[in-house]
């Protein structure tokens, strides 16, 4: 277990965490509706300063200068109330929210606390989708999902930069796992977006065919980038850097779950219902094939027999900083 915050760092935690509820209840307010409707925006400010503020805390910045800094900018989106600077503060609250999730984590020398991971940057992510909708964006839907998760991507590469001590600290294996996954990413939406524009009527209708399926009995269909390669990485990633800092590359591909999770609202014709099921089922079948992932990881890697794994678990105790402490 990573050992406890220091009691210094309890109190503007719980500052934060109170800034964040009472954001959250001006959100929820919002949506039900109850209130002035200014309730949402005041929300969407709260919760953003609280992140700007927990991801310059969490990266080794100046949480107080990001902090304040979100609070002016947020207040003068609102007093303008233009529709361009409130698209840009859901992007930005959006990538935020993404990067924090993934930072957010720690090490988890077994799968079940690596699955536990998942839940905490998922939360973190969803928590952020609610103050991404609360600034009310005007937005071409395709355009703001793909400038959030590549936003997401270069904020959570970066700081993984600095955490994996650059390329140099990458080695073989690392560089590998960053190919594999920039690969896996880029077919990935390579692939959607060939179908959506290219793609024969016969293979399009039986793909969405299955996504109606899955909607029509299941309530909602998992988003793909979350569930094939986002929570996979997260989980793999947190069970590696239990035993190596190469896991930072691994799980810095995590943004590929939180950044789905955290735009995950923007689109006004699905119902909340079905997001919250979409957003399950790509987290239960991404840990379904995280576990995959390490078992075969293990078989390669780590050592033959029951007793020897437990005690590779119990001797997986490379140094990291607790959830609530910098991490630079």
């Amino acid at each position: 277990m990573p050992p406890a915050a220091p009691r210094s760092a309890l109190v503007p935690l719980a500052v934060m965490a109170a800034v964040v509820l009472a954001g959250l209840g001006c959100l929820v307010a919002g949506m039900v509706p109850v209130g002035p409707a200014v309730l949402p925006g005041i929300g969407a400010v709260a919760v953003a300063a609280a992140y700007s503020w927990a991801l310059a805390a969490r990266t080794g910045g100046r949480p107080i200068l990001f902090g304040a800094l979100a609070v002016v900018l947020g207040v003068v989106v609102l007093v303008t109330d233009q529709d361009q600077l409130r698209t840009g503060a859901a992007v930005a609250t959006c990538a935020v929210s993404a990067v924090l999730g993934v930072v957010a984590t720690v090490p988890a020398r077994r799968y079940v606390e690596a699955a536990r991971e998942c839940v905490v940057a998922v939360l973190v992510a969803a928590v952020g989708a609610l103050a991404t909708v609360g600034f009310e964006p005007s937005v071409d839907l395709l355009r703001f999902e793909y400038v959030t998760l590549v936003l997401a991507l270069a904020g959570a590469f970066g700081v993984v930069y600095r955490l994996g001590a650059g390329f140099h600290g990458l080695g073989r294996r690392g560089v590998a796992v960053v190919l594999l996954g920039a690969a896996l990413l880029a077919v990935t939406l390579a692939y959607a977006e060939l179908l959506r524009r290219y793609g024969t009527p016969g293979l399009v209708g039986n793909l969405l065919d299955a996504v109606r399926w899955s909607r029509e009995h299941l309530g909602a269909f998992p988003r793909p980038i979350e569930t094939v390669l986002g929570v996979p990485a997260l989980v793999w990633g947190t069970h590696l850097r239990a035993r190596r800092r190469q896991g930072w590359w691994v799980c810095a591909f995590g943004a590929a779950a939180t950044t789905p999770v955290a735009n995950s609202l923007m689109n006004p014709a699905i119902a909340l219902s079905e997001v919250a099921l979409s957003v399950t089922y790509g987290l239960l079948v991404g840990l379904v094939i995280g576990y995959v992932v390490v078992r075969v990881d293990l078989a390669f890697t780590g050592p033959r027999g029951r007793r020897a794994r437990r005690a590779e678990e119990e001797a997986a105790v490379r140094p990291e900083p607790p959830r609530t402490s910098p991490l630079l």
